[in-house]
Formats: structure tokens, sequence, C-alpha cells
């Protein structure tokens, strides 16, 4: 049995946060360069260098890059061999993400659902924190993190397809989504689709999908040339940087499915979970 002390989680997921929200994340970087160079429109062009500007100025100055620093949002594995000394792995994710967000004064963006008040006074700073936990072998701590701004996360979308509709249907489905969000989310975008499970697990693996670096390769080939053919449909909307019109709507599209691409036999469950270009996101190891 590992012991990992409840401190080391803390201190961990803090950094994480703070730097995370700060520092345009490498994979999105690459990507955003690459769409520069690629952009046809003029407009959309400015718009991406000045996106690219936008970060630079962010990681020299370690100032937020967007104003809406978003809902913390944690998938962790945790290995059946390791225990955590001096307090629960979920209170330290809980005391991690209060400390970074307001240690790194991100705006804190929790608040009831009916009053709209904020909670930090309340459930504390930017909290409650939205957590998925997987318990799996080993000895080692996996957590990743992401802010989730609302601009994006309000255009995400979760349906039950009929069977017959098949791959088409979640093309025409994830065409819609992206069509009738249009420069809302603040493209260009990363989307994420998860197909199959239940209702509810293709909305989280939509979410999971996110997390996925830019440019890495589905490992089922039959899914890998599928986020290519959605990724080509969804640049031809013509939405652009910004929405000012363009052919770099969508820097990538990424799929989950579930094991096995098991669903009920009357169901095809599909959900879209888009990400703004501002995608902070990052993984560690304890």
């Amino acid at each position: 049995m590992r012991i990992v002390k409840y401190d080391d989680i803390v201190n961990a997921v803090k950094e994480m946060i703070v730097y995370s929200t700060t520092h345009l994340s490498d994979d999105m970087l690459q990507a955003l360069k690459k769409a520069y160079a690629e952009e046809k429109s003029e407009v959309s062009k400015a718009v991406l260098a000045q996106l690219l500007e936008n970060a630079e100025i962010a990681a020299n100055e370690s100032k937020p890059l967007c104003q809406d620093t978003g809902l913390a949002i944690f998938f962790v594995k945790i290995g059946e061999e390791v225990k955590i000394e001096g307090g629960t792995i979920k209170r330290a994710i809980y005391e991690g993400t209060e400390k970074g967000y307001k240690e790194g004064y991100l705006r804190a963006s929790t608040c009831d659902c009916f009053t709209r008040a904020n909670l930090k006074d309340k459930a504390g700073y930017n909290l409650p924190p939205i957590i998925y936990f997987d318990i799996v072998e080993g000895d080692k701590i996996e957590i990743e993190y992401a802010a989730k701004g609302g601009g994006s996360e309000n255009v995400s979308r979760a349906t039950v397809l009929a069977p017959a509709q098949g791959k088409e249907g979640i093309k025409e489905f994830v065409k819609k989504v992206i069509s009738d969000a249009g420069p809302n989310p603040c493209p260009p975008l990363v989307v994420g689709v998860g197909i199959g499970g239940s209702f509810d697990m293709a909305a989280v693996m939509s979410k999971h999908a996110l997390f996925r670096d830019i440019g890495s390769v589905n490992p089922d080939p039959e899914m890998a040339s599928f986020e290519e053919e959605l990724k080509e449909e969804l640049n031809r909307l013509g939405i652009g940087a910004m929405g000012m019109g363009g052919t770099q709507t969508v820097l990538a599209v990424h799929i989950e499915t579930f094991e096995d691409r098991m669903c009920h036999i009357a169901s095809l469950p599909v959900s879209v979970n888009v990400q703004c270009h501002s995608s902070r996101h990052s993984h560690i190891t304890i």
C-alpha cells in the first residue's frame, strides 16, 4: 500500500489550476498556430492572431486567458493500492480548487441555480467542483482538470437517436449542434462527442473527450476516420474564428464510445460537448 499525503494532493490541484488557467495548453497553442497558417479568410486570420497574442500576454504576465475561469471539472483515477493520509481525496480536491481559484485571483463562477447568488460564502470560493472518480489498478492517482466556461457549456447538447439513424444520424446531430451554436462558444472549437452507453454516460464521455490532446489519434480506426469526417463537415459551415466567417471553425473532433461500443438495443445515445479556443486543461500523476 502506497501512502499519499493529503496536503500533496491539495497543492498539486492548486498549482495545476493556477498554471492551466493562465497558460494555454501546448496542444491548443499549436493547433491555433496551424489554424492561423491555414485560414483562408483574412478577417478570421486577424482574429486568430489576436487569440495567439492573448495567449502570449496571459503566459508572460500570469493572467487568466479568459475572464470566465469556469467550473472546475475533474476526472480522477485512484489506484486500489493508494491510501490518502490526513483526509479524503474528495476533500483534498475541494480544498485545492478553492486555494487555486482564490490565490490565482480567478473568478468565482458557482451560484445557486434559482437565486443566482454566488456560493463563495456558502460552499466556498468557486466550490463545489465537478468530480468523476474511477477506481483502477495500481498505486498512482491520476487527476485531469479543465476549466469549463459557460459560453461553450451552454451550447452543448445530448439526445437519444433511433438505432436506425446510425452514423449518419450522429453526423447530422453534431452538425446541428455546432450550426445552432454559431459564434457563441468562441470558436475555433474542440468538439467532444460521446456515443453509446446510456443518456448520462454519453454526456460524461463527450466532456471527457475534450481532455484528449489535439492531434492525438483515436485508437479505434473507424472512429478516427469518423472524427476527420465530422471535422471536415463542421468546417464547411463557415462559422470561422469568433464567428467572423472562415475555414477554421473546428480544430478537432474527439469521439469517445462506451466499452465495446455498448448501448441498449432500442437506443443510440449521443452527446456533444463543446470547448472554446481557450481550452484550459491539464493532467498530473501523483
